[in-house]
Formats: C-alpha cells, sequence, structure tokens
C-alpha cells in the first residue's frame, strides 16, 4: 500500500490561546501546519476528489478552531485539531500538528515557541 502525506505549512491566523489572561484577551498570530499521512490508492486510482483528504476543508477546520475558540494550552489546541482532522476523514491514517508562538512572553531572545503532536488512528 503507498502512503501519501499532505501537508498545509505555516498557516497563519490570529487566534487567543495562552496560559496568560491577556494572550487570551489580546489575541496574537500563530503559525500551524498540519501533517496528514493517508491512504490515498482509491483516490488516485479513480482520479476522485472526494475520495481524498480535502485541504480546504482541513484549512476550514483549522481556521474555525484557532480563530472562534480559547485553549490556555497549544498542547491541548494541537490535539484538537488533529482529532478533528482524524474524525473527518476517514483514509487519514495519522496527523501531525505544529503550531508556533511567534510572540512568546519570556524575557530573553527567541523565535517562537513550537508544539507538536501526532495523533495515529
Amino acid at each position: 500500500m503507498a502512503q501519501y502525506i499532505i501537508s498545509l505549512e505555516n498557516i497563519r491566523l490570529y487566534g487567543y490561546h495562552g496560559a496568560i489572561p491577556n494572550e487570551r484577551e489580546l489575541g496574537q498570530r500563530f503559525e500551524i501546519d498540519v501533517e496528514i499521512l493517508a491512504d490515498l490508492e482509491e483516490a488516485v486510482a479513480t482520479d476522485d476528489m472526494k475520495k481524498t483528504v480535502n485541504y480546504e476543508t482541513v484549512y476550514r477546520l483549522v481556521e474555525a478552531e484557532v480563530v472562534n475558540e480559547k485553549y490556555h494550552l497549544l498542547e491541548a489546541l494541537a490535539n484538537k485539531l488533529a482529532r478533528d482532522v482524524l474524525d473527518k476523514f476517514e483514509n487519514a491514517l495519522e496527523v501531525t500538528v505544529r503550531i508556533r508562538k511567534p510572540s512568546v512572553p519570556i524575557a530573553g531572545s527567541i523565535d517562537h515557541v513550537q508544539i507538536e503532536v501526532v495523533l495515529e488512528r
């Protein structure tokens, strides 16, 4: 069986997540990657879009959760996103979600913090 990887990289969205109340009130920018390992043999054999993982649908799932919800932990947000993709697409075998937070409330020089979660079916 061939395995296919579909990646959405560096989705940039504004959300209200973080441990500090100001982060959940003022919001900030987040960068999200979603990588989906999927069995797409049937989609490839039939050239049928209904049998693949629709990356626009994945984007909309991510967008809705990041923009409309508030999380204390990015780990919880990443887990919810990965679970949503597995629930939506039966042919998704594994989902990796990475979330980067460029504006980190740390007294020091840092590009970003990043968390990653990998969920398997």
